[in-house]
């Protein structure tokens, strides 16, 4: 199945929507920590997260890794690369995400520039920039994406709650993991945070 979602720009009529390939209703609530009284600057080792899902609600746990300059929580049929700073799905590693940790002082047009050029082989590229609705990472300053018969390839650049930015390139393909990918992938990414806060 495909969810679709809108995302707004402040046009009058946004374009179409991002695809992604999740169960239908997907929705995730705040994650429960299992260490209230973590020290301040540290993150629990493992959180709760809630997921709708086509076959109701979840519960997942997902654990913290670490990067080179970020940590993030990761669901079990996830692996992490740190060195490459890589999320992708275990049994099939061509689902995957690249994180990269941006400067503060970072070219907005450039990325576009960058991301429309590099997403541009796989198809024609479709701007959802703004406010996600009912998306995981709730909002984005860049959210460029080409869908095609051989799958769905973003390039997001999102700011965390804590003003930390980051630049994602997902690449989905079409098959039988892609709703195992694309749901908890995105909620992983809404957890990513710079070591320096």
């Amino acid at each position: 199945m495909v969810l679709t979602l809108t995302a707004c720009s402040g046009a009058a009529e946004p374009p179409a929507s991002p695809e992604i390939s999740t169960p239908v209703n997907e929705q995730v609530t705040a994650p429960e920590t299992e260490n209230e009284q973590a020290s301040e600057g540290t993150r629990p080792q493992s959180e709760n997260f809630d997921l709708m899902t086509g076959e109701g609600n979840q519960s997942l746990t997902a654990t913290l890794h670490q990067g080179e300059d970020f940590s993030l929580y990761v669901f079990e049929k996830f692996a992490f690369d740190a060195a490459e700073g890589r999320l992708f799905l275990s049994r099939n590693p061509e689902y995957y995400v690249d994180i990269e940790s941006l400067p503060t002082n970072y070219d907005l047009t450039q990325h576009k520039a960058a991301g429309k050029k590099e997403l541009e082989e796989f198809g024609e590229v479709s701007d959802f920039s703004g406010e996600l609705v009912e998306h995981s990472l709730g909002s984005s300053e860049l959210y460029l994406q080409t869908s095609s018969g051989e799958g769905i390839n973003d390039y997001i650049v999102w700011q965390s709650e804590t003003g930390d930015a980051f630049l994602f390139r997902l690449h989905n393909p079409k098959g039988e993991e892609a709703s195992d990918f694309a749901g908890p992938v995105l909620v992983s990414l809404s957890t990513v945070q710079s070591d320096s806060k």
